[in-house]
């Protein structure tokens, strides 16, 4: 898992998708709903790249992913990103486990 910090490694991120799925968390350092699905994301055991970020330490990250994606913010919001869109998102508790896999499964190459 790796830590988003600059828009530029966002876009970065985002050329990526377009080879290959992969998922974006934003988490909320001091929300234990957040903690919870940064858990439930790390510990995913599925074979896809997964990059976070904090929201009160990349704002201007947070601000770019919500922008680009036309997607309203939330946090804790878990995103997966296929050809440079969000093919699926999750928050709050629907951050889990099986919702990440069934994720996976659903949008694969």
């Amino acid at each position: 898992m790796k830590e988003l910090r600059t828009v530029n490694e966002w876009y970065d991120v985002l050329e990526q998708s377009k080879e290959n799925p992969l998922f974006v968390l934003k988490h909320s350092t001091t929300c234990p709903v957040s903690a919870a699905a940064y858990n439930a994301f790390e510990s995913s055991a599925e074979e896809v790249p997964k990059y976070f970020l904090k929201v009160q330490e990349s704002r201007p990250v947070s601000n770019e992913i919500e922008s680009n994606l036309h997607v309203e913010h939330q946090s804790p919001q878990l995103f997966l990103l296929k050809d440079g869109a969000a093919v699926w998102q999750a928050t709050h508790y629907s951050i889990s486990g099986p919702q990440i896999k069934k994720a996976v499964e659903n949008y694969r190459s």
